[in-house]
């Protein structure tokens, strides 16, 4: 028998977006071992078959999906606590696993009121709660809510029994600037769907990615950029534009669809400013469950997000699909493609466009690189990595609070267990919410973060 886990997602799950699709992907990969999961969330977002999903009340004035800060979360996150807090007492999770520093704030009053501090609180960072509100030009770092907002930060952080990061180097981030201890952080990157998202394999398959290139208005000979995701200055979507306005007269050939939401009227305006209607479509918001089809239309896949502590959930899609990857020169980036990336300089609009006109122009290069990066993924981005990690990680914080650890039966081996990084000292005493030095109101950010 399985763990009984209550996820909470301050977000409109689910809604097509990097951090949705590392939720679903652990609770599939949770469930094909025997987990029962619930997931709390927002009043908003589209329904997942065969997700036990509990929303949080419904504000009739406010039906579009959450992306990011805003000042209406501070109402959603208050409707999600009680929303939390009737459904861990009925649902008596072993496990809280908490999505983003809101989640960890709204789990740890729950840790405390089940079993009195022996339910487990697990805290899945995927940034910096502060770099992130700057991202979204929510948060002024010479304002005057800059320091609380970073003190709330280090709080968030010393709440859980467990944090898992999607990278290596948001585990360095906890780790360097805001002193977590070494032996609460485990990292459980982004994995895919392999057999969901995967090359070209047949013919039909092929003609159906011809007829769906044609439905764009895509001509025949054009080589095709894809990109998927949300659509906004921090996630590289200016630079995007400016890369193929740069290609428009070195490389006609070059065709961008660039996918996702939201601002979409705004950004086909710009590509219409720069006269590149006959190099850039917006197709919109894509359905997850036709990312695939989507994607196979492509040549290269890009990733031009400026943010420096935010996970890279585009990376592992594209690697399944067996697309070659221009991205900025960042840890995250390279812990996904190591030496099969294509780099660009960070926020160099000319660089980006550099990187695909090399891979467009080899062909045959382009294609070998594919199959070595969709190779890369079959090794090491399957489900199984992450179900065997996150049970490691639960163990973990069950043994820490003293409750008796369940052995899951699975009727099948789901994998090769990888090496899930897991700490084996439970007796670890430190005080988890003892707050790291601040200097002149912010801990020490190392140069590339800055």
């Amino acid at each position: 028998m399985g763990y009984k886990i209550q996820m909470i997602a301050p977000t409109s799950f689910f809604a097509d977006t990097g951090c949705h699709v590392r939720i679903l992907e652990e609770i599939r990969s949770l469930q094909e071992a025997g987990h029962e999961i619930v997931v709390c969330t927002y009043h908003t977002g589209d329904g997942v078959e065969d997700v036990d999903v509990r929303r949080s009340l419904d504000v009739p004035w406010l039906k579009r999906v959450q992306v990011g800060s805003s000042r209406h979360k501070l109402y959603f996150d208050a409707m999600l606590t009680f929303k939390s807090a009737w459904v861990a007492f009925r649902f008596k999770p072993d496990i809280i696993h908490a999505h983003l520093h809101e989640g960890a704030l709204i789990g740890f009053p729950l840790k405390w009121l089940l079993r009195r501090g022996k339910t487990p609180l697990i805290f899945d960072f995927q940034g910096s709660l502060t770099s992130e509100m700057q991202d979204h030009h929510f948060l002024n770092k010479n304002g005057p809510f800059y320091k609380p907002t970073l003190l709330l930060e280090n709080l968030i952080n010393r709440m859980a029994d467990k944090i898992i990061t999607s990278s290596r180097n948001a585990s360095e981030v906890l780790k360097r600037d805001f002193k977590v201890s070494e032996k609460r952080i485990t990292t459980v990157g982004d994995r895919v769907n392999l057999q969901k998202f995967h090359p070209v394999t047949s013919e039909e398959e092929r003609q159906e990615a011809s007829r769906l290139k044609e439905s764009l208005g895509i001509p025949a000979d054009r080589k095709v950029v894809v990109y998927l995701g949300l659509l906004a200055k921090y996630q590289g979507t200016d630079l995007l534009l400016e890369a193929a306005n740069l290609l428009k007269k070195e490389m006609p050939e070059a065709f961008f669809v660039i996918m996702g939401y939201p601002g979409v009227d705004s950004y086909a305006r710009k590509a219409e400013r720069l006269g590149l209607q006959d190099q850039v479509i917006f197709p919109g918001r894509i359905p997850f469950k036709e990312a695939p089809r989507y994607l196979r239309i492509g040549d290269v896949g890009i990733t031009p997000k400026m943010s420096a502590t935010e996970g890279a959930g585009k990376i592992p899609i594209y690697m399944a699909t067996g697309l070659p990857v221009v991205t900025f020169n960042t840890p995250v980036s390279r812990e996904f493609l190591g030496s099969l990336g294509s780099y660009a300089t960070y926020a160099s609009a000319r660089s980006l466009a550099d990187r695909l006109k090399e891979l467009l122009s080899d062909d045959d290069g382009r294609v070998e690189l594919g199959r070595k990066i969709r190779q890369k993924a079959e090794e090491d981005l399957g489900r199984h990595v992450t179900r065997r990690e996150l049970e490691a990680v639960y163990e973990e914080a069950l043994r820490r609070v003293g409750r008796k650890v369940k052995v899951p039966k699975v009727e099948q081996e789901l994998g090769v267990a990888a090496d899930s990084g897991h700490d084996s000292h439970p007796e670890e005493t430190d005080n988890p919410l003892a707050l790291p030095e601040i200097t002149n109101g912010q801990p020490r950010i190392a140069p590339e973060n800055r």
